[in-house]
């Protein structure tokens, strides 16, 4: 029988442990990192356990790319007055290049020197805000923070703009971690596995008693279970990463407040997209994607995505009669089995 694996935005908190189906070759991992779980499942003839390797590459991410680590880098250049060396963090330096390439493709949809606002919005390390003391003036003044097209490069440095300038990497820096997972297995001479964060995917050959890998993507409803799925993908080689607002939220007197803040605007975006599922050969790249997307909305990603090489997509949203509906590029479509 084939396994499905279940994209969620699941916070339950493993403690790492390694374990192998009988005679199957293949081994699992699990643990906890960036605030959510990790998973990996390979096939090793040699039976070796990489879980030690796989939590120190962890570590040595989150300390270059977690904003709620007072000391990482990115803590550390968020606080500074104009900006501080990088080239000796290859973690935050591989993830502020990424980043600034989805901001060029997606015409600033994907805009990571958002932190600030997503600070006032609550969606941060900050504590929520009440929605009732929004002031719009604070909001138009910290959107002149939000300035990434104009941080500066140069000779190892990244200079700030302005010293309140702050990054937040999170709208990929899961994704970019499962490559790393992923191309570490690959140095090892694993060829056929899964490295899975927060729901983001990497895949590679196949899963056991297969010729790919089955994944189920969530249901978009607020008040769905986290395995009550809309979809059944299956593929090999690619990756995978989901963004929706459904689940993070907060209400305030009724009225609901999404994670995904509009960079034009400087407001938590609402939307009629529900869901966003990008397909890329890289998790890194389909991460911050899944991100633009959900804060440029249906009809914009309908357009831009298939612009993009590589790139392959699956929408879920809602239509005026408050009815499902997916909208899926060409390839995705000969993936999604349901």
């Amino acid at each position: 029988m084939k396994k499905l694996i279940y994209l969620s935005l699941s916070l339950i908190l493993l403690s790492c442990q390694s374990k192998s189906p009988q005679n199957s070759g293949y081994l699992e991992l699990s643990g906890q990192t960036m605030g959510t779980s990790y998973s990996i499942n390979y096939q090793d003839s040699l039976g070796r356990n990489f879980g030690p390797a796989i939590d120190s590459l962890l570590l040595a991410i989150n300390a270059e790319v977690s904003t709620y680590i007072p000391s990482s880098t990115i803590s550390q250049w968020n606080q500074s007055e104009g900006g501080i060396k990088i080239d000796d963090r290859p973690h935050f330096l591989r993830n502020y290049l990424l980043a600034k390439q989805v901001f060029q493709e997606s015409n600033a949809w994907l805009d990571p020197s958002l932190m600030p606002l997503v600070n006032y919005w609550g969606f941060g390390y900050t504590q929520k805000r009440p929605v009732l003391a929004v002031d719009s003036q604070k909001v138009d003044s910290l959107r002149a923070l939000c300035a990434f097209a104009q941080l500066k490069l140069d000779k190892g440095y990244l200079y700030k703009n302005k010293a309140g300038n702050e990054l937040d990497f999170s709208a990929l820096a899961k994704g970019d971690a499962v490559d790393e997972l992923g191309r570490y297995l690959e140095s090892q001479g694993v060829q056929n596995y899964m490295v899975e964060i927060g729901g983001e995917l990497r895949l590679r050959g196949h899963q056991e008693g297969a010729q790919g890998w089955y994944i189920g993507i969530n249901l978009p409803k607020t008040e769905a279970g986290l395995k009550e799925i809309q979809n059944i993908v299956e593929m090999k080689d690619y990756s995978l990463a989901t963004s929706g607002n459904y689940r993070n939220f907060y209400e305030v007197e009724g009225q609901k407040y999404a994670h995904t803040i509009n960079p034009k605007t400087g407001y938590p975006e609402k939307s009629q997209l529900l869901s966003a599922s990008i397909f890329a050969p890289n998790c890194g790249r389909a991460d911050a994607w899944a991100t633009a997307c959900m804060a440029m909305g249906l009809q914009r990603a309908q357009k831009l995505l298939p612009q993009q090489k590589e790139l392959e997509a699956h929408l879920i949203y809602v239509d005026s009669l408050g009815q499902l509906q997916s909208w899926s590029t060409p390839k995705a479509k000969t993936w999604i089995k349901k």
